[in-house]
């Protein structure tokens, strides 16, 4: 069995709201409890908090994993992602793609217990959401280059995988967008005045600046049931999903919804779950050996909120030895 997660551990696993706490230990819970041979992580650094031992080599050594770092961020305030592995390395590379992709494509191929290759690229898309269509554009500009720098892979049969935040909903994914709004007023409400790269959005990160005069409407909104109702079938309708429509028509497998076509899956945020924007996705022939994929919400006691602003996705392959698919007892439940 090989266990995937991918997992946007925000800010770095800094609590900036928090005198920049480390939140090694709530992260560290959630992953053990899903025992993974690789994690993809999400803003795996802050820009401002650089002093070794970062989290994320913390998160290393706890787990008793290799790190590998994804490649340099291109803006001052931007975060990188990373890989944490405890399978051999083939090789890795970094796809940087100014212009094109919002963070560097991170590549590392390794070897699962039975000698055969898988490659895992993590991937962090734009939020731009107050770009509105504008900033949905970008987002399917990224993936557009992410599906050319793999199309050797899919040409060749290659077993691999793309996972990360894309920051975009799955078409015909349901979105609880009055859970999110509240969330934003909520924190909006809390903390007047924000920390800079604190990881949490706010009202004015979503709003494009042209609606933001309605920002006293939106304030209401979540305490009126009828008005939660409309904006929600609203939102759904506004919502930004072309760009995972993209890697579907490419005919990649999202590894959630095709083991569970019913269930919500909700990623984001972790303490009011409203959309799911973290995606495991698998090419054709590795879905085959796709036994299950779920949110983690909980780990050793730990629940997703207090680790992080995002709900981990782990996802389990059975092994592939001659042409006999073998799978292990599981020694983990996911919740």
């Amino acid at each position: 069995m090989t266990r995937v997660v991918s997992y946007n551990i925000l800010a770095g696993g800094y609590s900036l709201r928090d005198k920049g706490a480390k939140r090694t230990k709530q992260i560290s819970a959630i992953l053990r409890s899903a025992q993974p041979e690789l994690v993809g992580i999400v803003e795996a650094t802050h820009p401002q908090l650089l002093q070794h031992p970062l989290v994320v080599e913390e998160l290393a050594e706890a787990l008793e994993m290799q790190l590998i770092m994804g490649g340099h961020i291109a803006h001052v305030t931007d975060y990188q992602v990373a890989l944490l592995t405890r399978l051999p390395v083939v090789y890795t590379k970094i796809h940087p793609r100014p212009g094109l992709l919002n963070k560097p494509l991170l590549e590392v191929c390794v070897e699962e217990r039975d000698g055969q290759e898988l490659t895992v690229f993590v991937t962090h898309l734009h939020a731009a959401f107050y770009k509105g269509w504008a900033g949905n554009g970008l987002r399917q500009r990224e993936v557009e280059e992410i599906l050319r720098i793999t199309a050797p892979l899919r040409k060749e049969g290659k077993p691999h995988l793309i996972i990360g935040d894309f920051n975009s909903l799955a078409p015909g994914d349901p979105f609880k967008a009055s859970s999110l709004l509240r969330y934003l007023v909520g924190l909006d409400k809390t903390w007047q005045q924000l920390p800079m790269l604190d990881g949490n959005p706010s009202l004015n990160f979503v709003v494009p600046p042209k609606l933001r005069f309605l920002r006293p409407l939106l304030r209401v909104i979540p305490d009126n049931a009828l008005l939660c109702t409309l904006f929600d079938a609203m939102a759904a309708l506004y919502a930004p999903r072309g760009s995972i429509r993209k890697l579907l028509d490419a005919n990649y497998v999202d590894c959630f919804r095709h083991t569970d076509p019913q269930a919500r899956g909700f990623t984001c945020p972790a303490a009011a779950p409203a959309g799911r924007i973290d995606f495991i996705f698998a090419d054709p022939h590795l879905a085959q050996r796709l036994e299950t994929c779920c949110e983690i919400r909980e780990g050793d006691g730990v629940t997703g909120n207090q680790a992080s602003d995002h709900l981990a996705v782990a996802a389990e392959f059975g092994l592939k030895i001659g042409e006999t698919l073998v799978t292990m007892q599981r020694d983990v439940v996911f919740q």
